[in-house]
């Protein structure tokens, strides 16, 4: 597969900048490292209506939540979304994914709440999933206050991020979360077996390696065991019927691609409504390097836009059940 000539940019800028693997270091210098370099990558972040931040307490401690709403969005009433950052569980945080929740807020006319959830090995699975589905009960709880519409929250996330959101959409069917009306999931991590065939496709220079993520995921885990749990891997999930209807944005050169089309076609399966798209030329985490891949705002505005085709269904299918 050819790469995109923003993406081949992109992993040239990243060879030309050195540093080591994030697997051959510790914790703190991965975190160091991955700070200093998104900064260089997101575009200038573009004015949204508002901004501000507060805290959740949790058990592990205190969870800060950033919460943006989009310019011309409702003061009560508006469209929800719950972002969740990416990061392998280990590294990212409130200032790395900015950029995203800023898009998300403005195309879609929403309020956006992204969780600076405990990260690993300090805070193992399942910690980062307690706090995003605290964070969905906050929202919940203050929708009022937030001026937002609880009928019209969704969730998204991005790699590990997106495999929290897919997990939280799982809990939700079950009655365990508040309920959702969509999910984006931005090339999830659904399998923490790492045995699809794009790991040897992809598992060496294409940016995320395959090393790297088993070092991510080895750091997320209690015991090898947790691998097999679907709130690790939702591809294993027995089931996957009623679910959220889903949008799947996947990169074609990507360790996770196969994995990421496996879950979208397992939700098919089930039932449940998917808009799968694909950017077969790009890389793993493209949509967090809008100041050199301009189709990272496409993936937002497409999974915006889905969001909107499924609440436009939704409405429909409820008018023909009356």
């Amino acid at each position: 597969m050819t790469l995109d000539p923003d993406a081949l940019r992109v992993l040239e800028i990243g060879r030309m900048a050195g540093g080591e693997p994030f697997e051959n270091g510790s914790v703190a210098a991965a975190r160091a490292a991955y700070n200093a370099s998104f900064p260089t990558q997101q575009g200038e972040h573009e004015p949204v209506a508002t901004t501000s931040e507060q805290q959740i307490d949790r058990p592990n401690g205190p969870v800060t939540i950033r919460i943006h709403r989009g310019i011309g969005a409702p003061r009560s009433g508006a469209p929800a979304l719950l972002y969740l950052h990416g990061g392998g569980w280990v590294i990212g945080n409130l200032d790395s994914h900015d950029e995203i929740c800023r898009w998300l807020a403005n195309l879609g006319g929403a309020v956006i709440v992204c969780p600076d959830y405990h990260l690993a090995p300090e805070h193992k699975f399942p910690a980062g999933l307690e706090d995003a589905r605290a964070t969905l009960r906050f929202m919940v709880e203050n929708a009022a206050q937030l001026g937002i519409d609880p009928s019209r929250f969704g969730i998204a996330g991005d790699s590990a991020g997106g495999n929290l959101a897919a997990v939280l959409a799982l809990l939700a069917r079950d009655g365990l979360a508040p309920s959702l009306a969509t999910q984006i999931l931005i090339y999830p991590n659904t399998d923490a077996r790492q045995t699809a065939d794009s790991y040897r496709r992809f598992g060496d220079g294409f940016g995320l390696t395959a090393a790297t993520m088993a070092w991510f995921r080895d750091h997320y885990v209690r015991t090898p065991d947790d691998i097999m749990d679907w709130r690790v891997s939702p591809l294993l999930a027995p089931d996957l019927a009623g679910v959220a209807p889903a949008f799947v944005a996947l990169a074609g050169c990507d360790i996770l691609a196969d994995e990421g089309a496996a879950y979208a076609r397992r939700l098919q399966a089930a039932g449940v409504p998917v808009i799968l798209r694909q950017w077969p030329g790009q890389i793993h985490g493209f949509v967090s390097m809008g100041r050199h891949i301009p189709a990272a705002r496409q993936v937002v505005a497409e999974g915006v836009a889905a969001w909107r085709q499924f609440e436009r269904d939704s409405l429909a299918s409820a008018a023909q059940a009356d």
